[in-house]
């Protein structure tokens, strides 16, 4: 698989795989390594012409009834999730060569990890992180959802807008989240926050605070409310700053125009 005729997902250890599919719905299976779970593998294939990615039980669980309810507990709360910044589940069908697998959108991008590997963290991507990964998570806050933490390999960049998207979010719903799961999620942030500013060239004191409070005990953000609101007050400050000097200087050219 090229860049000429797959722009996303681009991996050094992807591998093809033969797909007998008579009825012509599946082509072009192709399982990514880069993207393997512990208990599941991930994979890119044409549905319709149409490509998609699989998350499908690894060979050695996928006979076992306790797994397969477990894949089936994921795509019942994942399919439920509907945000602009969460990678949309569609499907749960059987694939040839492959078994049970949920189906989602497929993303053309790069996930965190290789941007940061590749030492080709933007701006952009930065702002990202401040806005559409805490309106993400606040999401999956709001709808008491419970998953692995949050790292650099499960967040991705489009390839052509950079526009944040999560993969393999959900796998549990509860009727409330505790304090524990709050945090938990909070802390993953921040840590992925971290990593991030400690490969940039400049000091961005203001997210390194936000930062560290993220990830500290003793005084932490109780929610995700919290700290956006925190990430928009530090904004704010510049701005208001902006606007008292541009006053300023439009009160002194009033008064020198006044004076003459």
């Amino acid at each position: 698989m090229s860049d000429n005729n797959y722009p996303g997902y681009i991996s050094k250890e992807e591998k093809k795989i033969p797909i007998d599919d008579p009825s012509g719905k599946w082509s072009d299976l192709t399982l990514l390594p880069e993207w393997e779970e512990e208990f599941y593998d991930i994979y890119t294939v044409r549905k319709h012409g149409k490509w998609v990615m699989l998350k499908a039980l690894k060979k050695q669980y996928a006979d076992l009834p306790e797994y397969r309810e477990m894949l089936e507990k994921e795509f019942d709360t994942r399919y439920n999730l509907a945000h602009p910044n969460i990678v949309m589940v569609n499907d749960y069908e059987d694939v040839p060569g492959v078994g049970k697998a949920i189906i989602t959108d497929d993303v053309y991008g790069y996930s965190l990890r290789r941007l940061i590997d590749e030492k080709r963290l933007t701006p952009r991507i930065v702002n990202r992180l401040k806005t559409q990964l805490l309106d993400a998570l606040d999401y999956i806050q709001e709808n008491h959802i419970v998953h692995h933490p949050i790292t650099p390999d499960s967040i991705i960049f489009t390839e052509y807008n950079e526009n944040l998207k999560l993969i393999n979010v959900g796998y549990d719903q509860k009727s409330a989240l505790s304090a524990q799961d709050t945090r938990a999620d909070i802390e993953s942030y921040g840590r992925v926050l971290s990593e991030v500013l400690d490969n940039l060239p400049e000091a961005l004191p203001r997210l390194r605070r936000i930062a560290n409070r993220a990830m500290d005990h003793q005084r932490p953000y109780r929610n995700f409310i919290d700290l956006q609101l925190d990430m928009q007050r530090r904004s704010a400050v510049t701005v208001y700053i902006f606007l008292a000097a541009f006053i300023a200087v439009m009160l002194l050219l009033v008064y020198f125009l006044i004076s003459r």
